[in-house]
């Protein structure tokens, strides 16, 4: 029998508006937020702004989790946004991507999400506690 330790969500949206309000450090923040909703502990968090010059306008941001991570990218003229949040464990990342969601389509009216997808990772067969050689 296939067993998964974590669950994976992918969320693509369209529609994403880019101001001071809802540039990279603003989504940080509720990504950040989105934690305390699934109750998982945060560990680091980071955003990198990008102007254009060397990569096309926009943001990529990460919340590393004690037990895995949520990351957002995001193409500002093209309106895009990729948020994917995996967990291991008894973490549940739909409860992260609600939170996220809810927060996006209040700040942006327009925004479409395209898919959005769960699936079970760090699948095994083996039996709790057995060693695997």
């Amino acid at each position: 029998m296939v067993k998964a330790h974590g669950k994976h969500v992918y969320i693509d949206y369209t529609g994403y508006q880019y101001d001071e309000l809802n540039n990279g450090e603003k989504i940080l923040e509720i990504m950040i937020q989105s934690t305390r909703v699934a109750n998982i502990r945060p560990v680091f968090s980071h955003v990198e702004e990008f102007d254009g010059q060397s990569s096309p306008p926009g943001f990529a941001a990460v919340v590393l989790l004690d037990e895995s991570h949520i990351t957002a990218h995001c193409y500002y003229e093209k309106g895009w946004l990729a948020i994917d949040a995996f967990t291991c464990g008894d973490g549940d990342p739909d409860l992260i991507a609600e939170y996220i969601t809810r927060n996006l389509e209040i700040r942006m009216p327009g925004l479409q999400q395209m898919r959005r997808e769960l699936v079970d990772r760090f699948l095994h067969n083996n039996v709790e506690g057995a060693v695997i050689d």
